[in-house]
């Protein structure tokens, strides 16, 4: 029978697809002597058994009753006993961390008779009411349903009425009466008394855990982090150590490095005479971690010994969670610790310095999204600003917005293109829409470990916590600083989460260091974070098999592209360079009525393009450069269909109509398409217009020979847009090479090669027919996705991705992160089917997924050549590409 409990004993920190990210480190810790509470883990396959039938598995019951009795048996007391009850904690711990995310329930085991014992056995009664409290609340939320503001206004009530500042000030009477009216508020809310059967509170606790993996705020957090959906969540069943026994017990989190800098030190927060929830919590300010000294000499050199310790075995920054109960040091969490962008950097830096990891392995550790947020502008230092208030500086960045108090205003004014900056109190699990809304997120309440910092962090948000001057009110939609001045919804400020300063007004930005340095500003040795991401991109740079290039349409973005590491473009989309007043020569070539007006417009345009592509060949000099052969939908080209209807009956209204509008009409609404993505584009304009097609190459191709005779070394591409059939293909093709040999006869050889867009499940398909002719691929995800799935990016996106994605069709948006199951497929057919017919088939993409980390990932395993992307994307695309060599 499978066995879904086990004891801390029997598992370690490689089992976390089993026990959990918490439950698989807790058993390492056991393993390595450290001071951890005992306890046992239901494994993650017992929760996906119950999430498959939403009923606990056969067999589950009596496992947890045989661990639970040996539990009890260790620490010598029986789970709710009424004279020395064992009390546990019933808490969640999913593969990967997801902060705040599940549920928690604390002091399992408590009722109406367990809480005297408690009292006697610790000798503090008010203690004992404080735990029965925090477990009806708990219980209440989590295991009930009950809206926690509920138990929330009624606490804040008792403390206003007894004029206490926080929870520490109630006395045990007013705990008494606290858990009295929270009693009531269960029955009332929940229409069923609270549970004094403690296997019953363990058992629906352990249900509530298995539930929460599949709470709206807990998928939301998932598809932000993609992470996978079936991978369920274990349960810790821990016994409890408690921080609230008063002056001499606390709680606390810790690092072994900043996870702000990556500087190393003492780094986290402590609270006095408290349980654990209270300190992520934000809901009272927490001293930092150093004060411990002061306050438990004794702990607070084996809370750093311990570090020291755990640091050494995991070779990482770890993050820790603690609590001392009367002067006893527990271990209740550690696990490797979620960290800045800027100080993943650093600390693999760092670690290779000390000998602790290796190069190879330091890559791994950061990220091309991580590096994207380093690539995010910052305040500039110059000018006066506004300074409102300082507080903890919790996620780095510079976030400027107009103040909201909600997560549901942050949500709306976000949707209709506002910028804001979400303001709380303290945040909570709820309130992860708003936060992934806002630009940044501010709190007057919590520290670095707070649930605003963690999840902030998490997400590259930037977030500035405990700024204690502000006074805010939700409910009034404003704060107050200490000096008088009030800030109301929808005032700008400004919020820097490196310093912590938050300031009135929007204050302007200067461009990042990491930017800098790739514009090649800043030396690799200007500051110690611009060496260690120069370090990375090194060794990124030597390990990756996959080249990179970039999608650039001017010769100014492709200098740009060149000076990140592009390695050429890999699609230069000619359409763009027909805007502007070139659009009218487009024009007049659509409606020329004969070969002589075609002619005509073409040769007016012949300049113009050559003169494009000599500077792109010029700027990705010694470099391929992939142009595309115009790709319009045609309607971008000509007027609208019913503002010209509307000016041409105006006119002829009035008796004086313009015969070119009367001709441009009848053309317009020839060429109307119900469906312009699907209609005459790409080969398809090639093949009605050929002359269109037969000048771009002239001028490619004269353009290259201008830059061979000023000793340049050109390396245009030629790429046949849209092609379905290779007959197409071949159609264009044939009006290539003549104008190929006329160049030729004119200027001397000019090498170049000739090759297709695959963005139509059709050519992925027959691939190895296309391949006959082309010498080149390069896959059009953007195109491709929106065929596979059959539908229009433009029109889908605002109508039901958001539907879609709430309810798990997709994980990520398939044009964010590309579709490995279905266009994936299609680009591993492509790639296979083409090199089979030509073994030295080059094959690249070129789509917006060449920038995506994933989808890079994707390709490398596909054994694409190179991914091309946007100029700004090109350092992310190198950094992934060597990590998925190593990942190879």
């Amino acid at each position: 029978m499978t066995a879904f409990v086990h004891d801390f004993a029997d598992g370690d920190k490689d089992q976390k697809d089993l026990l959990g990210g918490k439950g698989a480190n807790l058993a390492e810790m056991t393993n390595l002597g450290l001071p951890v509470p005992p306890g046992f883990i239901i494994d993650t396959e017992a929760c996906r058994a119950y999430l498959s039938v939403g009923t606990v598995p056969a067999g589950l019951a009596e496992e947890i009753g045989v661990h639970l009795a040996a539990l009890e048996q260790r620490m010598g007391k029986r789970l709710g006993d009424p004279d020395d009850p064992l009390l546990v904690a019933v808490r969640s711990g999913a593969k990967f961390s997801m902060p705040g995310m599940m549920e928690t329930v604390l002091n399992v085991g408590l009722n109406d008779d367990s809480v005297h014992g408690l009292a006697a056995s610790s000798g503090d009664e008010r203690f004992a009411w404080d735990s029965y409290r925090r477990l009806l609340q708990m219980f209440g939320s989590t295991v009930l349903g009950i809206d926690s503001a509920v138990f929330g206004k009624v606490l804040d009530g008792l403390k206003a009425d007894r004029g206490a500042h926080v929870d520490t000030d109630l006395t045990t009477a007013d705990l008494r009466e606290l858990v009295a009216a929270f009693q009531e508020l269960v029955e009332q809310h929940s229409g069923q008394p609270f549970p004094q059967d403690p296997r019953e509170q363990l058992d629906r606790a352990v249900a509530a855990v298995f539930d929460s993996w599949n709470t709206d705020r807990a998928r939301l957090y998932r598809r932000q982090d993609r992470i996978p959906d079936d991978l369920g969540t274990a349960v810790t069943v821990i016994a409890m150590v408690f921080g609230n026994c008063g002056a001499g017990s606390g709680t606390g989190v810790a690092f072994t490095r900043d996870p702000a800098t990556g500087a190393h030190g003492v780094y986290g927060d402590y609270l006095e005479n408290a349980q654990g929830e209270d300190v992520v919590a934000g809901i009272r300010n927490t001293l930092p971690l150093a004060d411990l000294e002061r306050l438990d000499p004794t702990s607070y050199a084996e809370l750093l010994r311990i570090m020291a310790v755990l640091e050494e075995h995991y070779r990482d920054m770890c993050d820790i969670e603690f609590t001392i109960e009367r002067g006893k040091l527990w271990m209740l969490q550690t696990r490797v610790g979620k960290r800045t962008p800027e100080a993943a950097f650093r600390i693999a830096r760092t670690l290779v310095e000390q000998g602790v990891i290796d190069a190879d392995e330091a890559l791994q550790r950061v990220t091309g999204a991580q590096l994207a947020q380093l690539m995010f502008p910052r305040f500039d230092a110059a000018g006066v600003h506004d300074l409102l208030t300082t507080g903890m500086g919790a996620s780095p960045g510079a976030a400027v917005g107009k103040a909201v108090f909600d997560s549901a205003t942050a949500v709306a004014w976000a949707a209709r293109g506002e910028d804001v900056v979400l303001v709380r109190k303290e945040t909570n699990p709820d309130d992860l829409h708003g936060m992934v809304a806002a630009a940044g997120i501010l709190t007057s309440h919590g520290g670095k470990t707070s649930h605003a910092a963690v999840v902030a962090r998490g997400m590259g948000r930037t977030c500035v916590c405990g700024a204690e001057a502000l006074d805010v009110d939700a409910s009034a939609r404003q704060f107050t600083v200490r000096d008088g001045r009030t800030v109301h919804e929808g005032d700008l400020i400004s919020v820097d989460g490196t310093t912590g300063e938050v300031f009135l007004g929007a204050v302007e930005v200067s461009p990042s260091l990491i930017v800098r340095h790739f514009e090649g500003e800043l030396p690799a040795d200007a500051d110690n974070l611009v060496a260690a991401v120069s370090e990375a991109m090194t060794r990124a740079d030597a390990a990756r098999r996959m080249r990179v290039r970039a999608n650039a349409d001017t010769a100014e973005d492709a200098a740009r592209a060149r000076r990140f590491g592009a390695e050429g473009i890999g699609l230069c989309r000619t359409e763009h360079m027909f805007l502007g007043d070139r659009r009218q020569l487009v024009e007049d070539l659509i409606v020329a009525e004969s070969t002589a007006g075609q002619q005509a417009a073409l040769e007016a345009l012949l300049p113009l393009q050559r003169q494009d592509f000599t500077e792109i060949l010029e700027a990705m000099d010694g470099f391929p450069v992939t142009i595309r052969l115009i790709d319009p939908p045609l309607h971008e080209f000509l007027p609208n269909l019913t503002e010209l209807s509307v000016k041409v009956a105006l006119a002829e209204s009035r008796g004086a109509v313009d015969e070119h509008d009367r001709v441009l009409l009848d053309h317009v609404r020839r060429l109307h398409e119900q469906n312009p993505m699907l209609g005459l584009r790409g080969v398809r304009l090639g093949i009605l217009i050929p002359g269109l097609f037969e000048m771009q190459a002239r001028a490619i191709l004269e353009a290259a020979a201008d830059r061979r005779d000023a000793g340049g070394d050109p390396q245009p591409e030629i790429m046949i847009p849209l092609v379905a059939s290779v007959r197409e293909f071949e159609m264009v093709q044939r009006h290539i090479l003549t104008v190929a040999e006329e160049v030729t006869a004119e200027r001397g050889e000019v090498g170049y090669r000739l090759g297709t867009m695959i963005e139509l499940p059709r050519a992925a398909v027959l691939a190895d027919r296309i391949a006959r002719s082309a010498e080149f691929f390069s896959f059009g995800t953007n195109d491709l996705t929106q065929m596979t799935w059959g539908f229009s990016r433009d029109d889908v996106e605002a109508s039901f991705f958001a539907t879609y994605l709430d309810n798990g069709i997709f994980d990520v948006s398939p044009f964010e992160s590309l579709d490995t199951l279905g266009v994936g497929a299609l680009v591993k057919i492509g790639t296979e089917r083409g090199r089979a017919t030509r073994p030295d088939l080059h094959v690249g993409v070129c789509g917006e997924h060449g920038g995506d980390p994933a989808s890079i990932h994707f390709f490398a395993e596909v054994g694409l050549d190179y991914v091309s992307c946007s100029p700004y994307r090109v350092p992310v695309a190198r950094l992934e590409a060597g990590r998925a060599a190593l990942g190879e």
